[in-house]
């Protein structure tokens, strides 16, 4: 085989060749990549490092009306973020409004009763009930007269001047005056006495009654007011304005942004080695090589089989512990229900 001349040396690489060359770089560079990224995601495991896998969790708040009325308004929409006292939606109040305007009424009237019962009565009524008895004490005077001069003129003529029956008619009108006149001068008295402690009592009970509804209305108009218990994130709008609301149907849900935890779970073997206040360091997948910074605040004391939501195979059907990480996450990065892995250093 003869060797290849010095200008057949010197040829310029064929196309193919310049490819092939290309490929092989090409994949020599992600291949370098690959491993750059595997590595600034996964550090290498710290054999002291307790490693658990779980879901991001938070609280969450159904808010319905404590009435049955239709909704007016409805101030805010999913994802927006509110703070506790701020105002989320109104009933429609008309009916409402005119029932405490008569309550309100009612009021008025019964605390008027109320006064004119403590101040007693007038001077004019006193002195009417006066001459009211006055008049009443002539009538029976002289009705008693009639009768003394018609039994004085019966004796005289021995019964022949006056009949019985005039002396009997005279006599009956002298006893019903009597009787009218004793019964002026009883309400005279009352009239003078003013009213009895019963009655103002009674008067005061029926205004106590009319405030307690002017109350109660009054709280039924602040509750057609729906309002935010806490800072938190709108998660559901579940009603619309003119539907019916009941403190059965709730109108939003909130999610309570902090605090954020994650539900993992622990093999009995490692319970040992964690306890509440150790620092952990929460991964996600959604954000490689940015952990979130997280405590260990809560171990259960009871075992429990895993969840299927739990990522690791070997653990679904093993007896574990339930613990929840407190995450830092001022960033709002975490999303409820995400999958979550903790890394904690058993050596602190």
């Amino acid at each position: 085989m003869t060797a290849p001349s010095p200008q057949q040396a010197a040829a310029p690489a064929t196309p193919s060749k310049r490819r092939k060359i290309g490929i092989a770089a090409l994949a020599v560079a992600l291949a370098a990549g690959g491993w750059y990224w595997w590595h600034a995601s996964h550090p290498p495991r710290n054999p002291d490092a307790i490693v658990l896998h779980g879901n991001v969790e938070l609280r969450q708040v159904s808010l319905a009306f404590n009435a049955s009325e239709r909704i007016a308004r409805l101030a805010v929409d999913e994802g927006q973020r509110v703070v506790a006292g701020q105002m989320l939606g109104e009933l429609d109040t008309r009916t409402l409004a005119l029932r405490l305007d008569a309550a309100r009424a009612q009021a008025e009237a019964r605390q008027q009763v109320l006064r004119r019962l403590r101040a007693g009565s007038r001077p004019e009524e006193v002195a009417q009930a006066r001459a009211n008895t006055a008049a009443v004490q002539a009538d029976a005077d002289l009705a008693q007269r009639q009768l003394e001069r018609l039994r004085a003129t019966w004796r005289e003529s021995n019964g022949r001047a006056v009949s019985q029956q005039d002396l009997d008619a005279a006599q009956a009108s002298a006893r019903t005056a009597a009787a009218r006149l004793e019964s002026m001068r009883k309400a005279q008295q009352l009239v003078q006495a003013g009213a009895r402690e019963e009655e103002v009592a009674e008067a005061q009970a029926q205004l106590n009654a009319a405030r307690a509804d002017i109350a109660l209305m009054e709280r039924q108009m602040a509750e057609a007011r729906l309002t935010a218990p806490v800072d938190a994130i709108v998660r559901s709008r579940l009603m619309e304005p003119g539907d019916m609301a009941s403190p059965q149907r709730p109108v939003y849900t909130l999610a309570i942004a902090d605090p954020k935890w994650v539900r993992a779970w622990i093999a009995e073997a490692d319970l040992g080695r964690i306890r509440p206040g150790m620092a952990a360091s929460i991964a996600i997948d959604s954000q490689p090589g940015q952990p979130l910074p997280g405590r260990v605040g809560y171990i259960s004391s009871v075992a429990e089989f895993t969840p299927k939501t739990v990522q690791t195979e070997e653990l679904r059907t093993a007896l574990v512990y339930e613990v929840r990480v407190l995450a830092d996450d001022r960033a709002d990065r975490l999303r409820l229900g995400m999958p979550a892995t903790v890394h904690i250093d058993a050596r602190r």
